[in-house]
């Protein structure tokens, strides 16, 4: 079996200006943010992100790597909406595709599942059609004869997603409340990225917890890195929380050009997950 380890940077050197990365994890819960901060430090520009976004997409937005984002919610969750998402949308820095969260999941299902659409009555006679006209509709071709809208599958390029645990061969498994639909958004990229809190051998993924959590499937995956906080300042549990102190740190500096650069030059720009580490591990001893 093919050993598929790499690091953050090999990741990204994989990746190409006008990609479309769909970003797995829900609002700011268990975000791949080793992968998004090594994107940020490179020279990657005019990406279109797919998600269910929170700080990564608030982050890419920030730095200016975004063109476009496709979206069923960009938040903080604690915080409702992702204040540097916020900033670039009304600043008029990006295109947008907004989606309700259940025709989001579908235009992933129809990637997933090779459509080139999915049927839905979600959208009809609301503003999710008067946000995105180019949706368009279909009508049943039964007797019924019923209009629908017709979501697009999203065409990712590479999908981002970030796992408690994994193997070297590509298989991840979940421990916390939820899948968040990462395992769909894999079998609808191109490529899958998936970094993980640990990596460990494949037999031992019971002893971390039950056969459903392993969700993630090895013929999905093209890498695996293994990055220990590598969802921080976003939640991973059992392995850690939320770091609500951090996250509204972050979320103000939407709103002071001196504390954005602040914070960006304190944890983003940096040679290595390993160094944003150390940097949290020594803010937390302050």
């Amino acid at each position: 079996m093919a050993d598929k380890r790499m690091t953050e940077d090999e990741v990204v050197a994989e990746l190409r200006d006008g990609m479309t990365i769909g970003i797995g994890g829900w609002g700011s819960r268990r975000k791949p943010m080793s992968l998004v901060r090594a994107i940020l430090r490179s020279d990657l520009k005019d990406l279109s992100l797919v998600a269910y976004g929170g700080p990564d997409v608030g982050l890419l937005c920030a730095a200016g790597k975004a063109r476009k984002v496709a979206y069923g919610f960009v938040s903080l969750d604690s915080i409702p909406l992702e204040p540097h998402f916020r900033k670039a949308k009304q600043a008029g820095a990006i295109e947008f595709a907004e989606y309700d969260e259940g025709a989001f999941l579908l235009g992933l299902m129809a990637a997933a599942h090779r459509m080139p659409f999915y049927p839905t009555r979600a959208g009809l006679g609301s503003d999710m059609l008067t946000m995105n006209p180019s949706l368009k509709t279909v009508r049943s071709p039964y007797d019924d004869g019923e209009e629908f809208v017709a979501v697009p599958a999203f065409e990712l390029d590479v999908a981002l997603i970030h796992m408690n645990r994994a193997d070297e061969r590509g298989n991840g498994q979940f421990l916390g409340p939820d899948l968040f639909f990462d395992d769909v958004m894999a079998m609808g990229a191109k490529k899958t990225y998936m970094s993980t809190e640990k990596i460990v051998d494949t037999a031992d993924f019971p002893k971390h917890g039950p056969v459903h959590t392993q969700k993630i499937a090895r013929m999905y995956v093209t890498g695996v890195v293994e990055a220990a906080m590598g969802a921080h300042f976003t939640e991973c549990p059992p392995d850690y929380e939320r770091d609500e102190a951090f996250q509204r740190e972050y979320a103000a500096t939407a709103r002071d050009e001196e504390a954005w650069r602040t914070f960006k030059a304190s944890y983003l720009d940096l040679d290595s997950h390993a160094d944003y580490v150390k940097a949290i591990n020594a803010r937390g001893q302050r």
